[in-house]
């Protein structure tokens, strides 16, 4: 009897207890949470949010940049627009007084300069902000070596129109204007002027005119074979030399050409007389040294490469060896007597499956990425100064497993220049 009345007075108990909590509101597990406030908001000012420049205040900024709103009742605000470009909002960065928010990247079509805070009411609160388009920005060319009379590719961006016209204005060295064929804000293609010569080229648009330092037209800079003043005479495989089929872009070549099959045993598929050249400094009477003197941290291999036949085997792989070193390949796999070398690996069929371009484009390798073996695997360390004294350039393995192939594979023009 007595635990009948125990357990009927816990049930109670308990019945009791729950309807108290319900009736009570619930707790805030997050009083931090973020709540949109009602009212409108007043903007006193706008700096960058930077601490160490928090005492600037601006009144304007390029696309892309972070800015802070300096006010009263920020979190009244649901949507934030420059000119006709809404920003993305993070609650994160909004407190009663605060509102971090990134200039929004794409250009304005209806310039106001003018910020727009659109409440949760719907109510719309300005104030004066211009948003600074930069000038052009170039990054590439799909072939730095093109004839006069020939289309050129510039990629970048902010490529706009001058005013009163439809096209930016593109220049090549020495300040002659290319007729421009088409144009959109992140590529321009051009005809080159009969004239054009060596150096940076030049684009012109709406906001500034930039020229171009991460590359040069028809560079010339850094050169380590062109195969018309200089060859890899002297090593084993000097590489075989042509000049039609297709045409050079500037004189003679090298061509990589053959059957490549990385599903044979390994070694099978290194057709080293098709697929290889070996610069070794000593052998070719370059002086003693490294072929280039820029800080590899900073530096770049170029080329020009035309694969007229698709190519869907084997990576090429680019070496770059002691000047001493000559008389051996042992270097690609190392043995006792030559510990393995670190290099690059490009391999454009591996996204695709098969790779074939139209006509001569330019190629970019970072001196930096000069770290993998023969397999695609990243070694500890990198070629470093004092290991640039020859180069060799060889199609075999690279780690992915492609189809057989009867690639051409040209190449000019190789060279190393600054990246900056």
């Amino acid at each position: 009897m007595k635990n009948i009345y125990k357990s009927t007075i816990k049930r109670i108990a308990s019945l009791i207890a729950l309807a108290t909590l319900m009736a009570i509101p619930a707790c805030n597990d997050n009083p931090d949470a973020y709540e949109i406030a009602t009212g409108k908001p007043t903007v006193f000012y706008v700096r960058l949010p930077d601490v160490l420049s928090s005492d600037s205040l601006v009144t304007h900024a390029f696309m892309g940049t972070n800015i802070a709103l300096i006010g009263e009742n920020m979190r009244s605000i649901k949507e934030v627009w420059f000119n006709d470009q809404q920003a993305v909002l993070n609650t994160s960065f909004i407190t009663p007084t605060t509102l971090i928010v990134q200039v929004p990247n794409t250009i304005p079509d209806l310039v106001t300069s003018t910020i727009y805070m659109v409440t949760e009411s719907n109510d719309t609160v300005k104030y004066n902000f211009g948003v600074d388009v930069p000038s052009p920005l170039l990054n590439s060319m799909d072939c730095e070596y093109v004839a006069d009379g020939g289309t050129a590719v510039i990629n970048g961006n902010f490529f706009l129109p001058m005013d009163g016209d439809s096209v930016p204005e593109v220049y090549f060295t020495p300040n002659i204007k290319a007729v421009v064929v088409s144009a959109t804000i992140t590529k321009i293609t051009v005809k080159v002027p009969a004239g054009a010569g060596v150096g940076p080229v030049s684009v012109k648009s709406r906001y500034g005119s930039t020229r171009s330092k991460a590359f040069y037209f028809r560079d010339n800079r850094g050169m380590i074979l062109d195969w018309d003043n200089t060859n890899a005479s002297g090593g084993w495989r000097s590489g075989v030399i042509a000049n039609t089929n297709p045409v050079g872009i500037s004189g003679n070549y090298v061509r990589f050409s053959g059957s490549l099959d990385d599903t044979k045993e390994a070694g099978a598929s290194w057709n080293e007389d098709g697929f290889s050249f070996n610069l070794w400094g000593t052998a070719n009477n370059r002086p003693q040294g490294d072929l280039f003197t820029i800080d590899p941290a900073k530096a770049v291999l170029k080329f020009e490469v035309n694969v007229d036949k698709a190519w869907s085997s084997c990576a090429l792989q680019m070496i770059f060896t002691p000047w001493a070193l000559s008389g051996t390949n042992a270097y690609i796999g190392g043995d006792a007597n030559q510990p393995l070398l670190p290099g690059a690996i490009w391999n454009p069929w591996a996204a695709t499956g098969s790779f074939k371009t139209e006509g001569w484009i330019t190629v970019s390798v970072p001196i930096k990425d000069f770290t993998y073996n023969r397999i695609g695997e990243k070694l500890a360390k990198g070629t470093e100064v004092g290991g640039f004294g020859g180069l060799t350039f060889f199609v075999f393995n690279g780690g992915i497993k492609g189809t057989p192939c009867t690639p051409d594979i040209c190449i000019d023009n190789i060279r190393v220049v600054s990246a900056e």
